[in-house]
């Protein structure tokens, strides 16, 4: 069954057009006998009907825009509320779990669940690391494309295969 992504009035990207369009219509396909809609497709007044892939938001697009060198996400330790720190030795660190911080303050970004982070606790730090550090990978891996889009010819095939693999992890990281 298919569900709506974007809403009538909404302003999205329509990709294959290249162009903003605001949702005129959403237009749900239905077969006979069954509840929901099979099929849903969106009238942009483009001449035709486009499906969710073809169109992003206009969150989604500002995404791909957004400037994150400025940007410092860091890794702070909260207090463990739900087992004391003598329950928890196989801990890391006792009696704490670690908790991304995407702001200036040391609050909002993710965090993970209690009985997740007691399942298998090595995991969880070294995914904390992993997207604390997200933010400057990024940042290095814009650099590296962009140094290899100004002076092609220094870049070896070796390193352009790596490259054009950092391009196409780019493109999911920013159009979603």
């Amino acid at each position: 069954m298919a569900k709506a992504v974007f809403h009538k009035n909404q302003r999205v990207y329509v990709k294959p057009v290249g162009t903003w369009a605001l949702i005129e219509h959403v237009v749900p396909q239905w077969a006979k006998g069954v509840e929901e809609p099979i099929k849903i497709t969106y009238d942009v007044g483009l001449g035709r009907a486009f499906g969710a892939d073809e169109l992003q938001a206009e969150e989604a697009a500002a995404v791909a825009d957004m400037n994150i060198d400025g940007d410092s996400w860091r890794l702070v330790r909260g207090k463990n509320k739900w087992m004391p720190s003598e329950e928890c030795t196989n801990h890391p660190f006792h009696g704490t779990f670690p908790i991304i911080v995407t702001g200036d303050r040391d609050w909002g970004g993710w965090r993970v669940p209690g009985a997740e982070y007691d399942h298998d606790p090595q995991k969880i730090e070294y995914q904390a690391r992993v997207i604390a550090s997200s933010i400057k990978c990024v940042a290095i891996l814009r650099a590296l494309v962009a140094y290899a889009d100004e002076a092609p010819e220094n870049v070896s095939n070796a390193m352009a295969s790596v490259i054009q693999d950092g391009r196409t992890v780019l493109r999911q990281i920013e159009n979603g």
